[in-house]
């Protein structure tokens, strides 16, 4: 994993309540075990017609969403079965993060696992992003905190853990393995 850093990018607006994870990621794409490749079936039933082409009309398909690291999406995104898959899409995708007013459970700690960084914010705050479509926020995961581009500040919580192994880059298992020397000291004193 990469270390998370603060970074500032345009948003792309998905302002759809109860985008479940079928959605996000079809079921007929997850044969696969790899996370490349998947950003090209992030929302494909939407994103794409019959024959496999473009919708035009679609958010991801426009100009403007090309390079966007921050999806602002409605209101219980991710809901539905778990599907590591999705949040795997949406990284392979290019986005960071994902903002909503909720995001379901599992989606929300299956993206902490995978470096997407779930962000919860106030209505008042997401309204004002669904309405501004394009606009560069800043993300700023050591203070948690989102800022628009107006200068409006939105904090936002996370789990200590998984904020600590974003910030370091690392996952669970390579945070234990690095405990390595501090297991084996209490292994011999017990």
């Amino acid at each position: 994993m990469t270390k998370f850093q603060t970074f500032t990018s345009p948003t792309v607006v998905l302002p759809v309540d109860n985008v479940d994870t079928d959605q996000i990621i079809p079921a007929r794409f997850l044969k696969g075990t790899s996370r490349t490749g998947l950003g090209r079936s992030l929302f494909a039933d939407w994103r794409y017609d019959a024959q496999g082409q473009p919708r035009p009309d679609f958010v991801l398909n426009r100009r403007e969403a090309q390079g966007a690291q921050v999806l602002v999406a409605g209101d219980n995104f991710g809901c539905g079965s778990s599907r590591e898959h999705a949040p795997w899409a949406l990284v392979d995708a290019g986005f960071r993060a994902v903002i909503s007013t909720s995001l379901a459970d599992i989606f929300r700690n299956n993206a902490l696992k995978n470096s997407l960084l779930p962000i919860v914010v106030e209505p008042a705050v997401h309204a004002r992003l669904l309405a501004q479509p394009g606009a560069s926020v800043t993300v700023d995961l050591e203070a948690k905190a989102v800022t628009l581009a107006d200068g409006t500040r939105a904090t936002f919580d996370v789990e200590p853990f998984a904020r600590y192994c974003l910030l370091n880059g690392v996952d669970e298992l390579a945070f234990l393995l690095g405990q390595d020397a501090a297991i084996t000291e209490f292994e011999r004193h017990t």
